[in-house]
């Protein structure tokens, strides 16, 4: 308690971190009040009724950072961001030029790949808003507009996606954290007023058992999430002595953090970006005139809206994209490179393409640990909801593991810059 009591004077008293803090809170001042407001011709009860019939629009309410629960100029969220990010981050394996601009040129080379995610999310949220809007007026939860009408509203929910993910950048650059995280994170912290609201309206002395057994399950859930994230295998490193004239340096030993799940939260939110777009499609498709594609996209939607198959293709998309992005962070030759050009090794393994290997070997088995752990937590609720048919308990693992993974980093990135300031 006391050490807590002494961070928080220093956080208190240091202009700078304090001024950090405050832009990020600030700043999602903003995203809230921009998601409060409405885009025009919502009809609120078609908008409801929606919601209620379509467990997928609640993982996208979540998804967009709580836009969309009263279709507000930011319904997008951070989505077509998020996209554009998966899709720079695929061509990566395609594109050596890519490859090398993104891990060996430096904060300068990562710059311009971000960049280039920018100038790609530009188009992404004009398809993405077009579609969303025709979808929506069909299902009469907008009204129907004029073509300029339409074209205005298809550019402000594009320019609010866009201004969101300027937020977002904003918040990495100026305040503390993962802006993009942050704001989903502030998204699904808005929605649990109303969520816990809805409970206890609807509550009865029978579900006592079931709210129980949610809550020591989340507890549960917290705590394996936390072990998880912090959880680490050390790799023991040497450094070979040196003898620069009359001094020796070098011969001490020190270790090679590899964490259990290097790839953090960003799995979920990668699998739920491409989990939502075969949905959006085929609920587009099935309102076109012809009867082959909208017989085609009726057993898509029924397929997806199959709990068991939903919760196996969501479990698999996580598990996937959590080697995916550890293979794209975490570059074994990189490292075997370093550690030989600054004279370390392992005990016991050569350096060079065996320490490679070495690294390589380990990394794999400890990131099957962490994307199956990922993958089993994110779909629980999903089967939990199967048996309860509370709506809440499906959206409830995913926002669960993007909370306590966005506060965990928030904490460690506080204590970085609290440890800058003591050195």
């Amino acid at each position: 308690m006391g050490n807590f009591l002494e961070k928080l004077r220093v956080i208190v008293t240091d202009k700078q971190l304090r001024n950090r803090i405050l832009f990020v809170l600030g700043a999602l001042v903003v995203f809230r009040l921009l998601a409060t407001v409405p885009i025009p011709g919502v009809n609120v009860d078609a908008l409801n009724q929606l919601f209620q019939n379509n467990q997928f629009l609640g993982l996208l309410n979540i998804f967009s950072g709580g836009g969309l629960g009263n279709l507000s100029i930011v319904l997008l969220g951070v989505g077509p961001y998020i996209t554009a990010s998966i899709i720079m981050q695929l061509l990566t394996i395609m594109s050596p030029k890519l490859k090398a601009l993104y891990t060996e040129e430096g904060d300068a080379g990562r710059a311009k790949f971000g960049q280039y995610s920018r100038l790609l999310t530009i188009p992404l949220a004009l398809i993405q808003s077009f579609g969303f809007l025709i979808l929506l007026e069909r299902q009469g939860v907008v009204s129907s507009l004029s073509s300029f009408e339409f074209a205005v509203n298809v550019m402000v929910v594009a320019a609010g996606s866009i201004l969101l993910m300027w937020i977002g950048e904003l918040i990495t650059e100026y305040g503390i954290g993962n802006g993009v995280s942050l704001i989903i994170f502030a998204g699904i912290v808005s929605v649990l007023p109303a969520t816990a609201s809805q409970l206890l309206f609807t509550f009865s002395p029978t579900d006592i058992p079931l709210y129980l057994t949610f809550f020591v399950g989340a507890l549960i859930i917290i705590a394996a999430v936390v072990v998880l994230t912090e959880a680490e295998r050390p790799i023991p490193i040497t450094y070979a002595k040196r003898v620069r004239g009359m001094k020796v340096y070098g011969g001490t030993s020190t270790y090679l953090p590899l964490r259990l799940n290097q790839a953090g939260v960003i799995p979920i939110i990668f699998a739920l970006s491409i989990l939502l777009f075969p949905q959006l499609i085929f609920n587009f498709l099935s309102h076109v005139n012809n009867d082959i594609i909208v017989g085609i996209a009726n057993v898509m939607l029924r397929f997806l809206n199959n709990s068991f198959a939903y919760a196996g293709l969501y479990f698999l998309l996580v598990f996937a994209f959590t080697y995916f992005y550890t293979a794209v962070t975490f570059d074994p030759d990189s490292i075997s490179q370093n550690l030989q050009r600054n004279g370390a090794f392992i005990p016991g393994v050569r350096p060079g393409e065996t320490t490679s290997k070495h690294l390589a070997k380990i990394l794999t088995r400890l990131t099957l640990v962490g994307a199956l752990f990922l993958g089993f937590i994110a779909v629980l609720p999903l089967g939990v909801r199967a048996l309860t048919g509370i709506q809440a308990l499906a959206i409830g693992g995913t926002a669960l593991l993007i909370v306590v993974q966005v506060v965990i980093d928030f904490i460690r990135r506080i204590d970085a810059q609290l440890s800058i300031r003591e050195y």
